[in-house]
């Protein structure tokens, strides 16, 4: 199978060659790989043209926009000028961050899981953080949820859900449209990623009620917002981001911001997300 990956990526000298030397290390090598550097500031396009020159296949692509780092419209508008300069010849794509070192076999297993089912539409390993020492298990990961940092698409499923929505949920929505398209999400325990730089760590503290607002965009509705906030706040340590989320998520109704989705998709995510949550409590 053959396999693109695209990497937006801002600011990246500390980490991105280490993320190109893992993909130039893989059992299976991709056919492409396109860096987007997006108004990075230091050496990151550099180092990417560096590796460039040495394997044909990794390219450089520039893009001018604004430097505030929200999450997930600036992200997915790099990925979207990525996906640009490539063309249809591939069988899955992938969406990876610039600080990810991938075990070598990564991409080899991959593609085992996607040939396995040809209803599987997106597989994904897990998220490793160093702490004190050890690599450990990202407190942010669900075992049946593909982390934003490392997405990995069959091209018949991200044509049908539509690509990459730019706005925060992004990485929410693909999954949910994979289930109302019927495609099977494959998450690997054995895919261990190292994961350089902590989510959200570029984060201003203006991106705080953007959850809350991405929560609506998904059609949750009050109440399911209200428990996954809690969840979230919990998950993150800080009892506070509860109430900010759901400052967002009112902010985002009382200015009727469009969904990201249509009312028939909205109408199954609420079900499925009572259904999930119903399964844990019982």
């Amino acid at each position: 199978m053959n396999y693109y990956i695209i990497i937006p990526a801002y600011n990246e000298e500390q980490f991105i060659a280490l993320t190109l030397q893992s993909l130039v290390d893989q059992t299976v090598l991709p056919k492409k790989v396109v860096v987007v550097n997006d108004s990075s500031t230091d050496s990151t396009a550099e180092i990417v043209s560096t590796f460039a020159k040495e394997y044909p296949f990794i390219s450089l692509v520039n893009k001018t926009s604004d430097a505030i780092h929200l999450p997930g419209s600036k992200v997915i508008q790099a990925f979207q000028k990525g996906l640009e300069s490539v063309d249809d010849y591939y069988d899955f794509i992938v969406k990876a961050d610039a600080d990810l070192i991938f075990p070598l076999n990564y991409f080899e297993t991959l593609i085992s899981h996607f040939k396995s089912d040809e209803r599987i539409g997106m597989v994904g390993g897990f998220c490793y953080i160093q702490k004190n020492g050890d690599w450990i298990l990202e407190n942010l990961t669900d075992k049946d949820h593909i982390r934003g940092a490392l997405k990995a698409y069959r091209k018949e499923t991200f044509k049908e859900i539509g690509g990459l929505k730019p706005a925060m949920g992004w990485d929410t929505v693909d999954e949910l449209l994979c289930k109302f398209y019927d495609w099977k999400i494959k998450t690997d325990e054995s895919l261990h990623v190292k994961h350089l730089k902590p989510t959200g760590a570029n984060y201003s503290k203006t991106a705080r009620y953007k959850q809350g607002e991405a929560f609506y965009s998904l059609g949750y509705g009050f109440w399911i917002t209200s428990i996954a906030s809690a969840k979230l706040a919990f998950r993150k340590k800080k009892p506070l981001l509860f109430i900010d989320y759901l400052n967002g998520f009112w902010k985002a109704k009382s200015s009727k911001k469009p969904l990201l989705v249509t009312e028939e998709q909205a109408n199954f995510i609420r079900n499925y997300r009572w259904k999930k949550i119903k399964e844990k409590l019982l």
